[in-house]
């Protein structure tokens, strides 16, 4: 059999045993180990999973995803994000369509305490849409801005998945967090103009807050305003001393995971049962993501192995005679197709053995293409008909939200990230300029 009928049966074999419901990490483990084995023998088989093992066990920034995902489940699970909402829901609700707005800066600030989407939507779809559907907000409109604001979780940072992609792509994991805030904050900002902009033309959909919910005394306000601020606080007590080169990565996240424990000690807050249930998540969600690390490494030795890469860059340069940006905006599309069955992890450690390799060959920064490819998986999330967003969403909505209503809401804000996603793609240092600035010192 040929090298590339090989690569083509374990693509294959893969996606087949995805379609059946198996964890992803075993379904690519398992290809992985049995093509290893028919490839190179007992020894050189086993050689090849135990080295995969050593690499990741040897990855010192790897200690980064405990700490910070650790830290995001003590802020939620502390309810210190309930305190954010006050916030907003004082200070913004004066503005038509203020509450929306609000929610927008919610999701921004719990993506700087938790990098995963599936934290966000689940403390918007708690916090935020009962109060939002009890001041009147129109559903479908509040339901596009939870499932939206929930995008931001993967791009701003800590952004775990960015981690995942900086193991697999052989990237610096500061850089790849760098080059997400700029774009993070163009598409956050993009929402609101759009929340505002419509909320102006139609006031229905997000009605004012009547002035007695808003009309607090100034200290009250105050205290709001700073027990809303302190998850920023935490990520600034963690951020500059990184971004300054004073502490490295790993310093930095566990001066997080510190800061984000002691805030919920001295606001009483930091039960028994906080603790254990952060504990707890943080083990099961870290482990999970070692076994998809470790899963992609093995399946990637083995594509290297073949010269698939290499096979594939042949077949759209030079025998179809492809641009290397139409070669670019077909992995764009898959991704998007991919989305409609598949998370992020899953979709990253399937083509990220044949895309990684391919995207630098063609002459792309595999940074930037980092932060492409985020905001294309979170596009395919919320891409009907089979988006795993709006199927969270749909677990977690209100019964009076039905799947209509929940497809219907998105519309417009996947447009908005589209049109974002093309002016990353053609001003690339917009994403690339922060870690350049950075990383020049």
């Amino acid at each position: 059999m040929s090298q590339d009928m090989i690569a083509i049966v374990m693509f294959s074999g893969m996606m087949g045993l995805l379609l059946t419901g198996q964890r992803v990490f075993g379904a690519i483990g398992f290809v992985a180990v049995i093509a290893a084995l028919l490839l190179w023998g007992d020894r050189g088989g086993f050689d090849l999973g135990f080295a995969a093992s050593i690499k990741l066990m040897k990855w010192y920034p790897l200690l980064t995803l405990p700490m910070f995902i650790f830290m995001g489940y003590v802020l939620s699970e502390s309810r210190i994000a309930d305190d954010l909402y006050k916030m907003f829901h004082v200070w913004m609700g004066g503005l038509s369509g203020g509450l929306a707005v609000g929610t927008i800066g919610l999701m921004v600030l719990i993506s700087a305490m938790n990098g995963l989407s599936v934290a966000g939507m689940a403390i918007g779809a708690t916090i935020a849409l009962p109060e939002l559907l009890k001041r009147g907000y129109d559903k479908r409109m509040v339901t596009g801005v939870i499932q939206a604001g929930s995008s931001l979780g993967i791009l701003v940072p800590p952004s775990v998945v960015l981690v995942l992609y900086a193991m697999i792509a052989r990237q610096p994991v500061g850089q790849l967090w760098l080059a997400g805030i700029v774009p993070g904050l163009i598409m956050a900002a993009a929402f609101i103009i759009y929340i505002v902009i419509r909320c102006k033309l139609n006031p229905a959909l997000g009605p004012i807050l009547p002035k007695a919910d808003r009309d607090l005394p100034r200290a009250e306000k105050l205290r709001l305003l700073t027990a809303g601020l302190l998850p920023l606080g935490i990520f600034a007590v963690m951020m500059v001393p990184f971004i300054n080169g004073w502490t490295s990565l790993v310093e930095s996240s566990a001066i997080g995971a510190l800061a984000a424990f002691v805030a919920a000690v001295l606001k009483g807050r930091m039960t028994r049962e906080v603790f254990e249930n952060s504990v707890r998540n943080t083990l099961g969600v870290t482990c999970m993501f070692m076994w998809i690390i470790l899963a992609a490494l093995a399946f990637g030795a083995v594509f290297d192995g073949l010269g698939a890469v290499s096979a594939i860059e042949t077949l759209f340069t030079d025998q179809l005679g492809l641009s290397p940006w139409v070669i670019l905006i077909l992995m764009q599309l898959s991704f998007i197709v991919m989305g409609t069955f598949l998370d992020d992890t899953a979709m990253l450690v399937i083509v990220a053995p044949l895309y990684v390799p391919l995207v630098g060959a063609l002459g792309f920064d595999l940074v930037w293409y980092g932060v492409l490819y985020t905001i294309t998986c979170q596009i395919a999330y919320m891409t009907p008909p089979f988006g795993y967003n709006l199927f969270l969403m749909r677990a977690m909505a209100p019964p009076e939200i039905g799947l209509r209503d929940i497809y219907t809401s998105i519309i417009p804000f996947v447009a908005v990230m589209i049109v974002v996603l093309v002016i990353i793609m053609i001003f690339p240092d917009l994403a690339l300029w922060l870690p350049d600035l950075v990383y020049g010192k």
